[in-house]
C-alpha cells in the first residue's frame, strides 16, 4: 500500500498535469475556465470524501458532521494550500513592492 503523502503527490500532479494537457490541446482554452472546472471537480470529491459514517457520537467524524463544520474544515484547506503555493504571490499583485 502507498503512502499517503504518495496519494497526495499523485493527486497533486495529476491535476496540474491534466489543466497543462487541456490548455495544450486547446490554445484558446480560457485557464480561468480550465481553472474552475478542476477547481469544482475537486471540491465535489473532497465533498464526498468527506461525508459524516451516520453515527452522531463518532469522535472521528466530529470535525465534519455538519455542512457548516465541513464548510469549516474546507476553508483551513484551502488557506493552507493557497499560501504553501508558490504561486500565492505574484509580482503584479497590487501590493506588490516596486523599487
Amino acid at each position: 500500500m502507498q503512502e499517503p503523502d504518495t496519494h497526495f503527490d499523485e493527486a497533486f500532479t495529476r491535476t496540474i498535469n491534466v489543466g497543462n494537457s487541456i490548455a495544450d490541446q486547446d490554445q484558446q482554452a480560457d485557464l480561468w475556465d480550465v481553472a474552475d472546472g478542476i477547481l469544482a471537480g475537486a471540491l465535489q470529491f473532497w465533498l464526498y470524501s468527506r461525508q459524516p459514517c451516520g453515527d452522531a457520537h463518532c469522535d472521528d467524524c466530529a470535525p465534519i458532521a455538519t455542512a457548516e463544520a465541513r464548510m469549516s474544515e474546507l476553508r483551513k484547506a484551502i488557506e493552507s494550500f493557497s499560501t504553501e503555493s508558490e504561486y500565492f504571490h505574484s509580482p503584479n499583485d497590487r501590493n506588490a513592492g516596486r523599487a
